[in-house]
């Protein structure tokens, strides 16, 4: 009798596979003083904080659950970084010199460990209020301090806050342009969360889990996740342009 052996059909058994993405959150305030009518003396703790714990507790798959995404997550804030002893005190955040305008060996080692951790990221997310109805000046001098070599050929994610009912909105489409222009570019899901402190305690615990404006970072990090994962094949195959 003829015998038929029937092998499996290897197309449709799935490989899993794990992706931990580099990512780097870049906190927009460097605000330290609490305001007169009270306050936090800085609000967007709050929300880096819930960013921070949102990434931590998350995994998730990319297309039918072949590959599961986690974030290693590095945290750049200005005022560590423009402290004393800060990565970039010998500049400035008034930027008098630029790691693009330097000569790489005489660049401070914390200048250049940043500036490493920054280039090697898979994507960024910024997290920054307004102020003036744009981009704070201690977001812009973080990263300008760096030239777009460092951050092209990656996503970035934009999540804006305010104490009042605007959310940020206004800063978030100047930082869109931002990001463009030194080759992060942002997916098009923005994270826009207004009066803040009625929405998170101060180590970011969510005072509703259902609140439908905290349902905007989810769908954030969703496209996130795929850009980054697509861009980091891309980079790895045939490198950068």
């Amino acid at each position: 009798p003829n015998l038929v052996c029937r092998l499996p059909n290897i197309s449709r058994i799935a490989i899993m596979t794990s992706v931990s993405l580099k990512t780097v959150i870049f906190v927009g305030s460097a605000r330290s003083v609490v305001p007169p009518w009270g306050g936090d003396s800085r609000l967007g703790d709050r929300v880096v904080n819930w960013v921070k714990s949102t990434l931590a507790d998350r995994s998730t798959t990319l297309g039918e659950g072949d590959t599961t995404i986690t974030h290693q997550i590095r945290i750049i804030d200005p005022i560590e970084v423009f402290g004393p002893n800060g990565a970039l005190s010998h500049s400035g955040g008034e930027l008098r010199e630029p790691t693009f305008f330097t000569n790489p060996s005489a660049l401070p080692p914390a200048a250049k460990e940043l500036q490493e951790e920054i280039k090697g990221a898979d994507c960024y997310l910024v997290v920054s209020p307004e102020y003036n109805h744009s981009i704070p000046p201690a977001l812009s001098s973080v990263m300008g301090h760096f030239g777009s070599s460092n951050y092209k050929c990656k996503p970035s994610g934009i999540i804006t806050y305010s104490p009042g009912p605007f959310a940020g909105m206004r800063a978030a489409m100047a930082i869109q342009v931002m990001c463009h222009e030194l080759g992060c570019l942002p997916v098009s899901k923005l994270c826009g969360l207004p009066a803040v402190s009625a929405l998170l305690e101060l180590d970011g615990t969510p005072k509703d889990a259902d609140e439908r404006m905290l349902k905007q970072l989810p769908e954030l990090l969703t496209q996130l996740e795929w850009m980054a994962v697509a861009m980091k094949n891309q980079r790895e195959k045939v490198g950068t342009f």
